[in-house]
Order: structure tokens, then sequence, then C-alpha cells
């Protein structure tokens, strides 16, 4: 036992070390010089946003996007075989918005995710330098496209991806995305992606910009039509194709409702839990065993051990905890807050390994967006 109290304390102090250097490096949005000659003269930008059932969002989003300090820019916005009113919101915003195109996708082509196909087809009637694939309930602040396009162009880069505000209407909601952040932080170590030397890849749904001609070249959402987790598979045939990829933090100007409860964020988690875990059983227990082991065990050890292993697991904690707080807490407004739940979050999201995958098994794949997708479909 002693042993495992100081292997679990290293390892926290290697991973608060390497966040905390780590982090240092990711630029934040705000700290972006304003360049008036490429607000107003930079290249077309089309912006593609994909949308299915967002009639609660999606005029809020656009009209956000609408008042952009950028001007050069068209969208197109993709109604793929929504239910609700999300079409006719669309329309209307179309007939006040020359900019904007639209585009009602009735039918799923075989072999295609919903959103990949939708964001596909969005391309194929773009016509912009530069891509921005976004989602239907983003809301941007009204220079972020500006000060995205100066980053972009300044650090020469083939792919941005900025990381938004995540929020949530309740305590857990809260406390869960949190703690979503911190495992994203310390496993993805997304400041990695910045580095062309590491294989580190990074992409984030709510704002994935590229060059067309980047874009083109890793072979378009064709290469990845059947991936649920699209938007970490996008900066990944980046990053493979040995293209330049930076990540920065938005947090002042992309905010998002990413599940309005908890209940709606395990559900959510259904379609990409297996994918992201290679679709292997070996792996969900690797994963399940490791957030036990490091996450949960030294608290309990603290009640069932003394003496010196017991002071080693409460140093292993007060490690974690900085190690939160410089992931979770930078990408998080006030996430420090939740981690007096810490041990209850950690418990939940080993909950939602275990449901995402006997649900996948179960089903024989996933449901995503009303449709099911086989896991034949999936791991092919």
């Amino acid at each position: 036992m002693l042993y495992l109290a100081i292997f679990t304390f290293l390892f926290w102090f290697v991973v608060w070390l390497d966040a905390k250097i780590g982090m240092r490096k990711i630029t934040k949005v705000e700290h972006v010089k304003e360049d008036e000659s490429l607000q107003h003269k930079g290249p077309l930008l089309s912006i593609i946003v994909a949308a299915k059932d967002e009639e609660k969002h999606i005029e809020a989003s656009l009209q956000s996007q609408f008042q952009q300090t950028y001007h050069n820019i068209e969208w197109i916005v993709v109604n793929d075989r929504s239910t609700d009113r999300t079409g006719t919101i669309i329309e209307k915003l179309a007939e006040t918005e020359t900019r904007m195109k639209y585009l009602h996708i009735h039918h799923l082509k075989e072999g295609w995710l919903g959103k990949n196909h939708a964001l596909y087809e969005g391309f194929l009637q773009s016509k912009g330098e530069n891509i921005l694939f976004t989602d239907a309930d983003i809301f941007f602040h009204k220079d972020t496209i500006t000060k995205a396009i100066i980053y972009f162009h300044n650090k020469k880069l083939d792919h941005l991806t900025l990381a938004p505000n995540l929020k949530g209407s309740s305590f857990w909601t809260n406390a869960f995305i949190s703690y979503f952040l911190f495992g994203f932080g310390f496993f993805k170590r997304p400041w990695k992606s910045n580095d062309p030397k590491s294989k580190a890849a990074i992409g984030i749904g709510a704002f994935n910009l590229l060059s067309r001609k980047a874009y083109v070249q890793i072979g378009t959402h064709k290469n990845i039509k059947m991936r649920p987790d699209d938007d970490l598979m996008l900066g990944w045939q980046i990053k493979k194709a040995g293209k330049k990829q930076h990540l920065a933090l938005a947090l002042e100007h992309l905010q998002v409702e990413w599940y309005p409860d908890l209940r709606s964020a395990l559900i959510g988690l259904e379609k990409n839990t297996f994918a992201g875990l290679f679709y292997s059983y070996f792996m969900v227990l690797f994963a399940i065993s490791g957030l036990f082991l490091s996450q949960l065990f030294p608290f309990i050890a603290l009640f069932v051990t003394t003496g010196a292993t017991q002071q080693i697991f409460f140093l292993s904690i007060l490690m974690l905890f900085l190690a939160y707080n410089v992931t979770a807490n930078k990408m998080a407004k006030g996430a420090n807050t939740y981690l007096t739940v810490f041990p209850i979050t950690v418990l939940i999201f080993i909950y939602s390994i275990a449901r995402a995958t006997v649900l996948t098994l179960y089903r024989g794949g996933i449901i995503w967006r009303g449709t099911f997708y086989s896991i034949k479909q999936l791991k092919k």
C-alpha cells in the first residue's frame, strides 16, 4: 500500500508539473491584438453550421455570428433532417441576412453519420479560402472571428480550434463539466497540439477553423464520415498530415450550454465514449481501473490507512487538486468551486463510461440525434 501511495503521489506531481508548464503555452483569444487591415480586407471565410432540431438556440447563435466585426464572411447553414422549427427559423433568417445560404437535407446518405454528412454538404456549397465548422448552439462575442483570423494568419496555421466556455444550468452539471475538462486536460495534454514535433492533436466542435487547402488535402469529412468524435478526428487528420495546428482558449469569446442537465450529459456521452476508447473492452477496463486507483482510491485510503501511507495519500490528493487547478480551472470559469465534490464526479464519470459501453453493446450501436448507427458500421 505504501508503494501505491508513493506511485500515486509521483504520478500527480508529474501531471501537475506538465500541466503547469503546458497551459502557459496556450494563448487566450482576448490577448490577440486587433489588426484593422485584416479585419476589413481579410480572405473570405465560409462558416458552416450543421443543425438538427436546434430551434432553442440557433437563432441567437446565428445572430451573434452576423454581428461579427470581421466582414468577409459567408454562411452555409445546413438543416439536417430536423423535425422541429429549425428549418423555418433558418429560412426566416436568410431573408434578412444576404450573406447566408441554407441547405435542407431530407435523407442521410449511406455510410455517413448525420453531422459529418451535413458539414461536408455545406462545404460543397462554400467558396471561402478558410472554413469554420461550428455548432448551432454556440454564442460568439462580436470580435471572435476577427481575433481568430488574426491569430490564424500570424501563426501561419492550417488549423485553429478554440475552447469555449462550457456552462450548465445546475450545480451537478457544472461539476461534471469541470471534471470532464480536468480529465481532458491531463489525458489529452491539449498544449502539445501546438507543438509541431508532437503527434498530439486536438479539435473542438464549437470552433474548427481550417484553410480550405488543408481540409481538402486531408480528405475532408469523407475520411472521418463514420466517426462520432468527428471534431477530435479532424484535428488528428491535420496533425497526421504534418500540418500546423493550434489550440487557443476563448472563454470570454465563445459560450455554449454543453448540456442542460446531468442526465442529458450522460446521454450525450453515449455516442463517443466507447469510440474514444477505440471500441476496446480492454481500454474500457483500463480506463475505469485507472480512474478508480488514481482519483478515487486516495480518498478511500485516508480512512483505511495510517502513518506514512496515509500522509502520502493525503499529499497525493493535494497534488491532484493542484493539477485540477491548472487544467480545469483554466478551461472553465469557477471550476475550483466543484473540488468539494470531486470524488462524486469521479464516480459519475466511471458510471458514464460503463453505461455508454453497456448500452452500445446492448443496442448493437449508438443512437445519435435520433439516428441509429450499428457498431459494425462504426468499427468499419
